[in-house]
């Protein structure tokens, strides 16, 4: 039996195993300007279309880019930080993970450090997207974005410690882990908001949109983005927050079952 480890050795490690795992994006940037083409086009190609059949009265007086950006900088986190499981899948398969179980490194700081992982690509894919954007109209508020996307960042932790818990609870059955995610991953994203407003949909729809964490965050980031802060920002932090906590739990509790 391990000792407990003190407070100080799980910051010290979480810190070692967030730069461990930041190393590949920080040696590969351009993997992060790839991931962007998707989201690119959707705004590009769905945009239009969203534009021409719901018309600007759905989107409170802003303009279709104005209010479908935020949206889809959501779909970037949430496309992003449910994969990731997929990555340690690799290494369990591999051999790689029980390696890394074999070091001192703490059981909690494995988890932690790679959560805090997906914080800083979503930071940066969401202002590069942002940024890309205002030529064509969308009007960029900088500290207004900044705060959406640090909410976002905390949505991210929680998202991609659920989906290393995921991987660790299927291990070398991939089929579980996709199906699983893709099965969560679509009614989440259609009963948000992201792709059109739920104003237009059933009243069943918007009332299950009421249980959805990520309609919270979709609000709070179209505030934000809006330049404007209000009730839907402070909701969607604590959604974000509750994420963030809950993952973290999770994940936590599913990489210590691992030690046997």
């Amino acid at each position: 039996m391990r000792e407990r480890p003190g407070l100080g050795q799980v910051l010290r490690d979480t810190r070692y195993v967030f730069w461990r795992e930041m190393l590949l994006p920080l040696r590969d940037p351009f993997s992060l300007v790839f991931s962007l083409i998707q989201p690119l086009v959707f705004l590009g190609l769905f945009g239009p279309l969203l534009s021409a059949s719901v018309g600007a009265p759905a989107f409170g007086g802003q303009s279709t880019l104005q209010w479908f950006l935020p949206g889809v900088v959501v779909m970037i986190a949430l496309f992003g930080t449910s994969m990731t499981g997929s990555n340690l899948q690799y290494e369990l398969m591999t051999g790689s993970y029980e390696r890394i179980l074999a070091t001192p490194l703490s059981r909690s700081s494995l988890m932690i450090g790679r959560a805090l992982k997906e914080w800083a690509p979503l930071v940066v894919q969401g202002l590069l997207i942002a940024l890309v954007c205002i030529p064509f109209g969308f009007v960029f508020h900088p500290l207004h974005v900044l705060a959406g996307l640090v909410i976002l960042g905390i949505f991210g932790v929680g998202i991609g410690a659920l989906s290393y818990a995921l991987a660790l609870v299927s291990q070398n059955k991939e089929w579980i882990f996709w199906g699983v995610q893709q099965t969560l991953l679509f009614p989440l994203m259609i009963l948000s908001g992201i792709m059109l407003p739920l104003e237009a949909g059933p009243a069943w729809m918007k009332t299950a949109s009421m249980f959805n964490p990520l309609t919270y965050l979709v609000n709070a980031e179209r505030e934000l983005f809006a330049g404007t802060i209000g009730g839907h920002t402070l909701w969607g932090l604590v959604a974000a927050a509750v994420t963030a906590a809950v993952g973290l739990v999770v994940g936590v509790r599913a990489i210590n079952r691992t030690i046997r």
